[in-house]
């Protein structure tokens, strides 16, 4: 029999090996090009990061209401709740989504210039923690002072000559008088003011409570009645000449004054702590007559002086404020509680300080008992890094430093009052539970 052997068609096999051949071609080369995509996206979005770390999508997202996430949520978890939020807000999550995708701020129309305009986007921030701000997260602005005042207050460049020195009214009228000394320093409230000094000038830099009184060396005091030796919190200004416009009087353009200003919330906030038993060091340190050839963008070096020359003089040092007062405008910037309106409290953390996370516990535990005594006073904590301002703050000092923003250009000063002395309330509780708890000696 003969024997019949059977083969595939070769043309066939070829087909077959050569299609499975470009099946796997097409695959690597697909995995290949999904891989470089992936890469090629990773590395765009690492070199923007580093030149716009806060994104845009990070303030627009603390925009949206809780009733979207709480549906979000629902949708994937129905046993997630029922009672959570108010729904979605047509408006606000319209809003999101523009500025999710343009990077503009329906609510503050400048940001459509901002990044085609050098330095006008500076004072952006990212929000790290919302207060209760209503419809409007808007962060604060750090604007420096305009190149001539136009109040009556200056006569060049913005600077201020007459009286010299950082004149601190008790009320009414200057103080203040040759080389920046306040003449009601050794009298009047218990609470800590300006005296003299400045950086690097061998002086205790400007604060009553040390120098001042029949005092001892290293800045210690005789303990008498109604005074608190041990000095646990420091309040100073970088930015010592912020005012406000209702307070320079009609016509006022540039919110800055050498005697009605910014240090005159921390002098209460200081006399208010002294008065709930919290030793408080005030500095008020007048830079633009202290500092020879005074350049405003070296602010937070010159106060870094300040405070290091403070903590040097009272080794109990544990809090750190620099009270600032914001530039945004009133609406901004003002709540009313019971009847009464005070100016809102921005918490600014600098992202450039290694342990800005420590920094911003601290703030945040201040922004949850504020919120608590006082609802819709705080607008949050915000987070600047270089890219947005100085970045740092000082607040590598200390895990307990933050700057708070106190108002802004159009509130009162009775308002700014009235926020300082809810500060002090706050500090003094968390400073008890703090010595309670152990985590800081008493």
């Amino acid at each position: 029999m003969k024997k019949i052997t059977a083969f595939g068609h070769p043309s066939r096999t070829i087909e077959a090996l050569c299609a499975l051949l470009a099946g796997w071609r097409a695959f690597t080369l697909l995995s290949a090009f999904t891989f470089a995509a992936f890469v090629a996206a990773g590395l765009t979005a690492a070199a923007l990061r580093a030149q716009a770390p806060d994104w845009p999508v990070g303030g627009a997202a603390a925009a949206l209401p809780d009733g979207v996430i709480a549906q979000a949520a629902r949708m994937e978890l129905p046993s997630f709740g029922t009672n959570r939020g108010g729904g979605i807000d047509g408006r606000r999550t319209a809003a999101f989504l523009f500025r999710f995708a343009t990077g503009i701020n329906p609510h503050q129309p400048r940001s459509l210039l901002a990044s085609e305009l050098p330095g006008l986007e500076t004072g952006r921030a990212v929000l790290l923690r919302p207060g209760s701000v209503g419809d409007h997260v808007t962060g604060p602005e750090d604007r420096p002072p305009l190149p001539a005042v136009g109040t009556g207050a200056s006569d060049r460049d913005g600077s201020i000559d007459a009286p010299r020195g950082p004149g601190r009214p008790g009320g009414a009228g200057p103080a203040g008088g040759e080389g920046g000394s306040d003449p009601a320093a050794g009298g009047g409230t218990a609470g800590p003011d300006a005296g003299n000094g400045g950086p690097g000038d061998g002086a205790d830099p400007g604060t009553e409570g040390d120098k001042p009184g029949a005092g001892g060396e290293n800045g210690d005091e005789p303990e008498t009645p109604g005074r608190v030796k041990r000095k646990v919190v420091l309040i100073y200004h970088s930015h010592n000449r912020e005012s406000w416009l209702p307070e320079l009087g009609e016509g006022a353009k540039n919110p800055e004054s050498d005697e009605i200003n910014i240090t005159l919330v921390g002098k209460r906030l200081a006399e208010r702590l002294e008065e709930a038993g919290i030793g408080a060091v005030h500095a008020a340190v007048d830079y633009a007559t202290a500092v020879e050839d005074y350049r405003w963008e070296l602010s937070y070096k010159y106060s870094k002086e300040t405070v290091l020359e403070a903590m040097a003089a009272h080794e109990s040092l544990t809090y750190l404020f620099d009270i600032h007062r914001d530039s945004q405008p009133r609406g901004y910037t003002t709540v009313t509680i019971d009847g009464k309106d005070y100016a809102q409290v921005y918490f600014v953390i600098g992202k450039k300080n290694p342990d800005w996370q420590r920094n911003e516990a601290f703030a945040a535990e201040l922004h949850r008992l504020l919120e608590k005594r006082y609802p819709g006073i705080s607008r949050g904590i915000w987070g600047k890094d270089a890219a947005k301002g100085n970045g740092e703050y000082n607040q590598s000092l200390s895990p307990n430093s933050v700057l708070i923003e106190i108002g802004g250009i159009e509130n009162t000063l009775e308002e700014c009052y009235r926020t300082a002395d809810a500060l002090a309330e706050v500090i003094a509780e968390l400073y008890r539970s703090a010595v309670e708890t152990g985590a800081v000696p008493e």
